[in-house]
């Protein structure tokens, strides 16, 4: 290999810990490299060939390098270009990054402070206007009900994710956004894949942002509602639509708990620790030390795909998947019961009545729209799990 180069893609190396993280902006490829590795790709980005580089390595470091074996992990990760490969075009400018800057400014953080403070104060003096399961029949119409919380989320999904978006784009990485399901919920995914080409500190934000914008809006569906009542009384149906809206954003803060199933505050949760797949470490770890038990070494994973941190991290991270589940529990228990119990006796009562009248309808229609959306998810989970089985494995290995 005397002379040769090696063409390799434009990555991005981020100093963490011990390690440095090497990557892909365009394909969010990634790996987690030993500081003399991420050294020894640096001089090969740079043009040098591979003889001397291996060279330089040994100078160096004071041991020799199986460059072979190195490229080799290189071509794995889609680090190395074809041979006789054109660089790729430089990315085109990211859109919305001045807006991004924007919406987290001083002055947006000093107006998204004001307005929950002043939800706040509200609720304290109105204890009404706190969320509860009774608020989403803010009609009598199942139907009516029905559609406006399934379609009314729409707008406020999209502000979710739209500040997911915004938060990756001020820092100037591509974002798209798909839509998926985690478990029996039906969701909005933003995939930013350039994330781990930042700082650590830096990724913070961009994972909850969702959540900022979620308590602005659920501050902001109240105060709608507590100016809009009718003499300081009752509150108006704006104020009503606003109550039950609002009772869907707590649902998806309070969501955002359930750790195992790789929300916003897992991916928080993580960084923190230093993690890079911790969600499937653990269960690797969690799964190896089950065939342990049953004495059958041939059904164990391999755990050095993880890295040492992932796997430290992943034997005790039972707790807070545990936390995840009670969270479940909860909801369960005090949001959804309540609100599954009303509708079907509502319904019950207007089908049941012997009456074929417009609560007759209005139920049967709002019977039959909740039966789709149970279809779509089924849908939406069957596709998932066929990407699923037909996509690699992309776990962030040590190099």
């Amino acid at each position: 290999m005397s002379g040769y180069t090696l063409a390799v893609h434009e990555l991005s190396f981020v100093p963490e810990g011990d390690g440095v993280v090497v990557g892909r902006l365009d394909t969010g490829s990634y790996a987690v490299f030993p500081s003399d590795g991420a050294e020894l790709l640096k001089r090969l980005t740079e043009g040098m060939a591979l003889d001397e580089a291996a060279a330089w390595y040994e100078e160096t470091f004071s041991e020799p390098v199986d460059v072979e074996d190195f490229v080799s992990t290189l071509h794995e990760l889609g680090f190395v270009r074809e041979a006789g490969g054109a660089p790729l075009a430089p990315a085109a400018p990211v859109r919305f990054q001045r807006l991004g800057r924007a919406a987290f400014s001083p002055v947006a953080w000093v107006c998204y402070l004001a307005v929950l403070a002043a939800w706040v104060v509200t609720v304290t003096a109105h204890r009404e206007l706190l969320p509860a399961p009774s608020q989403i029949f803010f009609v009598k119409s199942l139907l009516v009900v029905q559609l406006v919380i399934t379609f009314g989320q729409v707008p406020l999904l999209l502000a979710h994710e739209g500040f997911h978006i915004l938060a990756g784009r001020r820092l100037g990485l591509p974002t798209k956004l798909r839509l998926s399901n985690r478990l029996t919920y039906i969701v909005a995914e933003t995939q930013t894949n350039g994330l781990m080409s930042v700082d650590r500190r830096r990724r913070y934000l961009p994972f909850l942002a969702g959540m900022v914008c979620d308590g602005v809006v659920l501050a902001t569906l109240g105060l709608i509602a507590e100016a809009g009542r009718h003499g300081g009384g009752g509150f108006s149906l704006t104020g009503r639509l606003c109550l039950a809206l609002a009772f869907t954003v707590v649902m998806r803060i309070v969501w955002q708990f359930q750790l195992y199933l790789r929300t916003d505050l897992y991916y928080v949760f993580a960084t923190a620790l230093r993690c890079y797949d911790l969600h499937d470490a653990s269960k690797a770890l969690l799964r190896n030390r089950f065939w342990r038990l049953l004495r059958r070494p041939e059904r164990q994973v391999d755990e050095g795909q993880w890295t040492d941190q992932d796997r430290k991290v992943g034997t005790i991270y039972g707790p807070f998947v545990l936390l995840g589940f009670c969270v479940l529990a909860a909801i369960t228990v005090f949001a959804s019961i309540p609100v599954t119990v009303s509708y079907f006796r509502l319904a019950g009562h207007a089908i049941g009545s012997g009456r074929i009248d417009s609560h007759f309808w209005d139920s049967l229609l709002s019977l039959v729209l909740n039966a789709a959306q149970t279809t779509a998810l089924i849908v939406l989970s069957r596709r998932k799990r066929r990407e699923q089985r037909s996509a690699a494995p992309t776990s962030l290995n040590e190099g």
